[in-house]
């Protein structure tokens, strides 16, 4: 086996100029594919962190109370009255479930919050808002408010309240000036605006605003409890199964982030799909080339090839000899593809720093590994036709030539 390495490295480094084009050949389509799982695998971050990292992963609703009914003695229906219209639906107990959803491993944060809706008024200008209660110092816990904000403060202390630029401009609201907000419950509050925020989102900078959770308890007449438990988890794609195991602790029902995201899980499942078939097209390209190099090798190499053939070589040596070679070529080609890779996607910034406008493009997943692996079988796949295409030559015939 060792001698025939020897043979293989010899007909390498025979024709350098051949094989270096040859490596260099495979090595751009490592580096094409390693590009291409970078490129595919940070977009596919990039998405998720603007749809769904300001979000929650899995969150725990209050369910609207029942409608009480009233039924005649005789069995007809007299009356449905609408209970949820005139209360809020709470989770009363949910000081008690926070503790034991911190336990969960892979929960980061919690956040108990109070949701509703209002409408915010200074002088004659009124506006429909989506107001949420949260607790003071886990007010970036989900939706990244300290780092969206562009005045102020996002501390949310009592008699405080901070809402988007964009309602803040449509309402010609500056910092410090006070607004009367009234719930859906009737109960109003006069606020003082402590800070502004600008997530990009029009939606959200348009009509949410957020105040202390004593406030939120305060407008929508809910003592204690909360109406929502809001949890974030340090890898978003294991919001299923940390649902699973948050509803079997607490007994309540908790809601994944995936349940509703069909469509975007759809979309990026397609945009997987098409990188896998880029770096099919590349690793295709790669067998191509090196069954194409190693065939006309054996050609060339016919009288050598009946050399050895006469001297006793068997065809399974002369298989694994141009096998071997091809696995050389292989793994020289992908190494230096990884590594031409790894340096031409060190420039750009991490998934952390990933902006808008630019490629997002993550080095933590340029596969390096799988592509040098996928590229050694494949070469040495690209191999075997060359080879078995040796092994069959006549030595006589070959010797004559």
């Amino acid at each position: 086996m060792l001698y025939a390495l020897k043979i293989a490295a010899r007909y390498l480094t025979a024709s350098k100029a051949q094989t270096a084009l040859l490596v260099l050949g495979v090595a751009v389509g490592v580096f094409i594919f390693i590009f291409m799982s970078a490129l595919i695998g940070g977009l596919a971050e990039f998405i998720l962190s603007r749809t769904v990292g300001d979000l929650s992963h899995v969150t725990i609703a209050a369910e609207d109370p029942d409608p009480a009914i009233l039924i005649h003695p005789d069995g007809h229906v007299l009356a449905v009255i609408e209970r949820g219209r005139a209360r809020t639906a709470s989770l009363s107990e949910a000081a008690t479930f926070i503790p034991l959803i911190e336990t969960v491993p892979g929960v980061i944060a919690v956040s108990p919050q109070i949701t509703g809706a209002g409408f915010l008024a200074r002088g004659a200008q009124v506006a429909q808002v989506s107001v949420t209660g949260l607790e003071p110092g886990r007010e970036s816990d989900i939706l990244d408010l300290d780092g969206y904000m562009t005045q102020g403060s996002v501390r949310l202390g009592s008699g405080l309240v901070v809402l988007g630029e964009t309602l803040a401009e449509d309402m010609s609201l500056r910092l410090g000036q006070t607004v009367r907000l009234q719930s859906s419950t009737g109960e109003s509050a006069v606020l003082t605006l402590g800070g502004l925020y600008d997530t990009g989102n029009g939606l959200i900078d348009a009509s949410s605003i957020y105040v202390s959770l004593s406030t939120a308890r305060t407008l929508f007449a809910l003592p204690q409890g909360v109406t929502r438990i809001e949890i974030k988890l340090r890898d978003l794609n294991e919001a299923d199964a940390a649902a699973l195991r948050i509803a079997a602790l607490t007994g309540l029902d908790a809601e994944p982030w995936t349940e509703g995201a069909e469509q975007l899980l759809e979309a990026l499942d397609a945009q997987a799909q098409t990188g896998i078939f880029l770096k099919s097209f590349a690793l295709i390209t790669i067998v191509i080339g090196v069954a194409s190099a190693l065939l006309l090798s054996t050609y060339r190499r016919r009288p050598e090839i009946g050399i050895m053939r006469a001297m006793g070589a068997g065809r399974g040596f002369v298989v694994f000899v141009f096998v071997t070679q091809g696995a050389l070529v292989g793994l020289m080609g992908g190494v230096t593809g990884a590594a031409l890779g790894y340096l031409a996607l060190l420039p750009f910034p991490s998934r952390e720093e990933f902006e808008v406008g630019t490629l997002p493009m993550d080095i933590t997943q340029g596969s390096y590994g799988l592509a040098i692996t996928l590229t050694v079988i494949g070469a040495i796949l690209a191999s075997i036709l060359p080879a078995r295409a040796a092994a069959r030559v006549d030595p006589v015939t070959a010797i004559g030539q």
